[in-house]
């Protein structure tokens, strides 16, 4: 008893010393060499029809007493629109190329029951369709990308589809949305020509699925008014040859992005993917090793897209991403819902700064998923919301949102774990339109905080804000009986002198540096 009371000091005593080490780092960001856009639509969502992120989540019961408009529940669109949402994608995944359009639109209580065979085989009764989704994007301020469907679709149904969300005359279809109380066209501009098209999407082979893409997309017509931007079923991971045959095989003037799906599984593992809430240091390492080799997926398809593309026309669409766990204990395993850490922020943080620094080639990206699947930004439960970890990166991040990126130098300091290694810190830095520069730093490291000079190379600097995001374990949830356990904090442990910032980094944190 006593051996193991020793033990737990020492083990306390050890900590406390490894959080206390500081290592220091030099950054310089170069204002003199602007590089792309930040498209905002990088800080784009997710939206499918499982579990409960559309019913429960965003549609929700008339008796629920939550403020409502119709059915869609508007503290969950209120927080969405809090962070800028510009983009959110429906129906899937998945489960797009089950789905057909009509049985979504016209009198919810006649409208077909169907089985959703792809997440858990439960009842869809509809009533959330077209036009209900398109609300919910209106309400939010967002964009809508929809994914047709390929798999079990045909290019009549897609065809029909658009005609009815875009034509602004007299035909069948447009008279259709008319009844249905759009008068107006919605000008959906975003279109997914099929999702996953190698797997749960029609198991297709690249040179397959070009001919069916340039098969369907001839019969996705631009109306008046509205240009489609098409985007391809990209590649799962680091399929390569995915990407090389779709970019020979389709005309680059024929698609605005192709897509590319990647998911953080922690252990490595698919059969167990761990738990969002009880993992180890060894979990925690490889979530973040797992997360930043994303980096590598997006060096590696616009290298090959280069070769067909030069010009960078077509956009990289990350259109899935993020952490995926096993389900929270007692819950519908094909429902997909988990829990939300400090952990989950940081691979967040690390992924749009990611996605920063590749603003050429990555203009559009979408977090799997929006509310109760996945990484998502909120969890509810009857009355209760949450926002969670995820959701303050990127209420923090919004300030990239359309903002000129600026090139970000530095060598970071390792995070070793039994032998392995990886950048300690990561960062992204940009320019709005008022000329405020911001910087979004990540440090990855439990154990270690670090210190940061930073240079500003052609800038005159005289004011400085910060905020940052943090909590004492990387295990940390914002919970319904606990919601606010882990969110942003001003931030004021920095220095400005000369023109050169130094930046104290605590361990386990994201920091946002506005300077003007």
């Amino acid at each position: 008893m006593i051996k193991a009371l020793i033990a737990s000091i020492t083990c306390c005593i050890l900590l406390a010393l490894g959080a206390a080490a500081q290592t220091t780092m030099q950054l310089a960001v170069n204002t003199n060499a602007p590089g792309a856009v930040i498209s905002k639509n990088i800080y784009g969502h997710f939206s499918e029809d499982l579990g409960h992120c559309i019913y429960d989540g965003y549609w929700v019961d008339p008796s629920l007493n939550v403020p409502k408009q119709g059915r869609i529940r508007m503290d969950v669109v209120e927080a969405l629109k809090k962070i800028q949402v510009p983009l959110l994608r429906w129906p899937g995944g998945c489960y797009a190329d089950q789905y057909h359009w009509s049985d979504g639109v016209g009198e919810p209580s006649k409208r077909p029951k169907r089985l959703n065979a792809v997440w858990g085989m439960v009842l869809e009764d509809n009533s959330f369709g077209t036009n209900e989704f398109l609300q919910l994007c209106d309400l939010i301020g967002c964009q809508p990308y929809i994914a047709g469907n390929v798999g079990t679709g045909t290019p009549q149904e897609m065809s029909n589809w658009i005609e009815y969300l875009n034509y602004n005359g007299n035909s069948t279809l447009a008279e259709m949305r008319k009844q249905n109380g759009h008068e107006k066209p919605y000008n959906v501009s975003f279109w997914g020509v099929g999702n996953e098209s190698w797997g749960c999407g029609g198991n297709m082979t690249p040179e397959f699925y070009s001919d069916q893409y340039k098969r369907y997309a001839t019969y996705c017509l631009n109306y008046p008014g509205t240009h489609l931007k098409k985007i391809a079923s990209g590649s799962n991971g680091e399929d390569y040859n995915w990407t090389e045959v779709c970019m020979k095989q389709i005309p680059t003037g024929d698609m605005w992005g192709i897509s590319m799906h990647y998911y953080t599984i922690a252990t490595g593992n698919w059969g167990h993917k761990g738990s969002a809430t009880q993992f180890d240091e060894s979990e925690y390492f490889h979530g973040l090793k797992n997360c930043l080799h994303i980096e590598d997926l997006v060096v590696k398809h616009s290298a090959i897209m280069d070769k067909y593309d030069p010009a960078k026309k077509v956009a990289l669409c990350v259109d899935e991403w993020g952490i995926w766990t096993d389900v929270e204990p007692g819950t519908n395993p094909a429902f997909l819902y988990q829990q939300n850490s400090m952990r989950d922020a940081l691979i967040a943080a690390s992924t749009l700064n990611i996605f920063n620094n590749h603003a050429d080639r990555v203009r559009l990206a979408s977090l799997a998923q929006t509310v109760n699947v996945l990484q998502s930004l909120i969890l509810t439960n009857k009355e209760k919301m949450v926002l969670t970890p995820t959701y303050h990166v990127f209420d923090l991040f919004k300030v990239h949102q359309d903002a000129t990126l600026l090139p970000v130098q530095f060598f970071s300091p390792s995070y070793t774990y039994n032998k392995e290694a990886v950048p300690a810190i990561n960062a992204s830095a940009s320019k709005d339109s008022n000329g405020v520069v911001h910087i979004s730093i990540v440090n990855i490291d439990p154990h270690n905080a670090i210190k940061i000079n930073a240079s500003f190379a052609g800038a005159a600097n005289k004011n400085v804000a910060a905020q940052i995001l943090t909590s004492a374990a990387y295990t940390d949830v914002n919970s319904f009986d606990a919601p606010n356990k882990v969110k942003p904090a001003a931030f004021t442990d920095f220095k400005m002198s000369d023109g050169n910032l130094s930046v104290n980094m605590p361990r386990l944190s994201v920091v946002v540096l506005e300077i003007k």
